[in-house]
C-alpha cells in the first residue's frame, strides 16, 4: 500500500474508532464507580477527556502496524540509532526549541503583549516544572517517532524530500489542530460520532486558522528538515522538547491582559498567535544551515528522490 493510503487508513481509524471506543470506556468507568471509590474522580471526567484519551489510545496501538505497513523494520529506520555522539544533535536542538519560544514569551512581556502571573505560589510552580518537563520528554519522543520516523520517513521513501515535507507537515498541523470537544448532552454508543464535527470547528474560524494551522505547518516543515539533515531524530527531539515546554509553560507564568490581543500574541499555547511567525522563520533558517551530526542518513533514507 502506498504511504498516503495507510497514512488515510491510520488516522481514519483513530479518529473513528476512538469516537466508537470512548462511549464504551465511559460507561464502563461509570459501572466501576459505582462499586468501589478508586475510579470516582475518572467518572467525574468530562466526555471529551474519554474521546481525546481513546484516540491517544488508538494512535499508540496503531504505531507498530503503520511502521509494517510503511516498511519499516527496525528502530534504526525510524531514526534511532545509537545515541552515541548524538549529544550535539540533540543539545543543540534543545537549545534551539527552549531559547526561541523564550524569545516569544519575552517579547510579550517587554511589548506588553503578556503579564506576569504573580499568584503561583512556590509548590505550584515546582508541579509544573516538573509535569512540562515530563510532558516536554513523552510527548517529543512518542510524536517524533510518528510523525517525522514513521509518518515522514515513508513518504521520503516514496515520493519526492519536497513532498514529504510539505504532506507530513501538513498532516502534523492537521491532527494538533483538531479543536476541543464540549458534551453536555447524555453520553450514548455514538456520541463521539456526534461530537466529531467539534473537531473541524476550528477550520471555520478565521482567527484560528491564520497563524495557528499555518504555524503548526511550519513547526512540522522544520522538524522534518532536522530528521532529513540529520538522519537521525535527536536533534528534532530536542527541538521539539524545548517547544512543549514553553508550550505548557507560558500559560502557566504569564497572561493575556485584559483587552484580549490573542491573535498576535498568542493564547497560553503560543503557535496561534502572529508573534511565533518571524521566530519560527529564524529557526528554520538556522535548522536549514544546521550542519549536525549525520550519524544515520545513510542507514535511513540517504537513497530518497529529490
Amino acid at each position: 500500500m502506498r504511504p498516503l493510503g495507510a497514512l488515510v487508513l491510520y488516522i481514519g481509524g483513530v479518529i473513528v474508532g476512538g469516537a466508537l471506543l470512548a462511549p464504551w470506556v465511559h460507561a464502563a468507568v461509570q459501572v466501576l464507580a459505582e462499586n468501589g471509590t478508586a475510579f470516582q474522580k475518572l467518572s467525574q471526567q468530562p466526555f471529551s477527556r474519554y474521546l481525546t484519551r481513546c484516540f491517544l489510545i488508538l494512535a499508540l496501538l496503531g504505531i507498530w502496524p503503520l511502521a509494517r505497513a510503511f516498511n519499516i523494520r527496525s528502530w534504526r529506520d525510524l531514526g534511532w540509532v545509537s545515541p552515541r555522539n548524538q549529544g550535539r544533535n540533540l543539545g543543540w536542538g534543545l537549545a534551539l526549541g527552549f531559547l526561541s519560544l523564550a524569545l516569544a514569551v519575552a517579547l510579550g512581556l517587554l511589548f506588553g503583549g503578556r503579564v506576569w502571573d504573580t499568584e503561583r505560589t512556590t509548590p505550584q510552580i515546582l508541579r509544573h516544572l516538573l509535569n512540562a518537563t515530563t510532558a516536554a520528554v513523552i510527548v517529543s519522543l512518542l510524536e517524533e517517532t510518528l510523525f517525522r520516523g514513521a509518518v515522514f520517513g515513508a513518504l521520503r521513501r516514496a515520493y519526492s524530500v519536497n513532498v514529504a515535507l510539505v504532506v507530513s507537515s501538513g498532516i502534523f498541523a492537521l491532527v494538533h489542530f483538531f479543536a476541543r470537544v464540549h458534551w453536555n448532552e447524555p453520553v450514548t454508543w455514538d456520541s463521539g460520532l456526534r461530537a466529531l464535527p467539534q473537531l473541524f470547528s476550528g477550520f471555520t474560524q478565521l482567527e484560528q486558522l491564520i497563524p495557528g494551522f499555518f504555524n503548526l505547518a511550519l513547526a512540522g516543515w522544520i522538524l522534518a528538515l532536522l530528521y532529513h539533515k540529520t538522519g537521525t531524530l535527536y536533534a528534532s527531539v530536542g527541538l521539539h522538547a524545548g517547544w512543549i515546554f514553553w508550550l505548557k509553560t507560558a500559560g502557566f507564568f504569564t497572561r493575556l491582559p485584559e483587552g484580549g490581543g490573542t491573535w498576535f500574541w498568542g493564547s497560553g499555547k503560543l503557535l496561534d498567535g502572529w508573534v511565533v511567525v518571524p521566530v519560527l522563520i529564524f529557526v528554520g533558517w538556522l535548522c536549514w544551515r544546521y550542519d549536525g551530526i549525520t550519524g544515520g542518513r545513510a542507514e535511513n533514507g540517504g537513497g530518497t528522490k529529490s
